[in-house]
């Protein structure tokens, strides 16, 4: 599913460690506030409640150098709607072994930001449309290896070079907020926005509705929402009314 120019996806998260659908506070293993069993029964649902794209987070991938492999292609089985995955690639060969599972688009975060040239062989490969550089930024800056190690560069320095590169859009996670439920700042999605010409999607800090209004008017193409939707802050049907806008 392409990124449309006339609306905004609202995109439910389905983070997976240990095989459960998990939700983290700002990623920290240990954080646990929500687990679930049966990722793909969560996926499921979030699809009959009217998602048009789900986004899935290997953690254990992320976190630990496994995979969940397995609970991957069971998503895959159980829902009809595409899905976005990101998590623990590290290498070229298990971002095209994931690819020719069928995943709409590849999430690719510290592999991407140290390897450049593993952006450019998969967009041209598999088409830039399927290969979104993730970019997590604390404190102003892009952070990597599961938001442990900090680079010296900023998110709108980085969303430029892999535009250039061949990247067919952009994963903007704010850490300093993801997870927290209490709001965020509009300034550096909006800045973001502007500085390039590939759709960008939002995460982190998303507590309301209302967030989701205004973030509606600032130009991203989605927005992804994890632990509003899973401790009932937001309701999915009542937030995918702005995805019509």
């Amino acid at each position: 599913m392409s990124f449309d120019d006339d609306k905004m996806l609202v995109i439910p998260a389905v983070d997976i460690r240990n095989g459960k659908c998990v939700q983290l506070v700002q990623g920290k293993p240990g954080t646990e506030q929500v687990i679930i069993e049966q990722p793909e029964k969560v996926a499921k649902k979030w699809e009959d409640e009217g998602a048009d794209l789900i986004h899935v987070i290997d953690l254990d991938g992320a976190l630990e150098s496994k995979d969940n492999l397995k609970t991957i292609k069971k998503i895959l089985k159980e829902i009809s709607v595409p899905i976005q995955l990101g998590g623990g690639i590290r290498s070229i060969e298990y971002a095209e072994k994931l690819l020719n599972l069928d995943i709409e688009r590849l999430i690719i975060g510290t592999m991407g930001i140290e390897k450049p040239d593993t952006i450019a062989k998969l967009s041209n490969d598999f088409g830039s449309e399927r290969i979104m550089i993730s970019l997590d930024s604390k404190d102003s800056q892009v952070v990597i290896k599961g938001w442990t190690e900090k680079t010296n560069n900023s998110p709108v320095q980085m969303s430029r070079k892999f535009e250039r590169i061949g990247a067919g859009s952009i994963l903007y996670t704010n850490v300093d907020v993801e997870g927290l439920l209490k709001g965020f700042d509009m300034a550096p999605a909006i800045e973001l926005v502007e500085s390039v010409n590939i759709p960008v999607v939002y995460a982190g800090g998303i507590t309301t509705i209302e967030d989701i209004k205004k973030l509606s008017k600032t130009g991203v193409k989605g927005v992804v929402i994890g632990s509003a939707l899973y401790k009932d802050k937001i309701n999915l049907k009542n937030a995918l009314k702005y995805q019509k806008i």
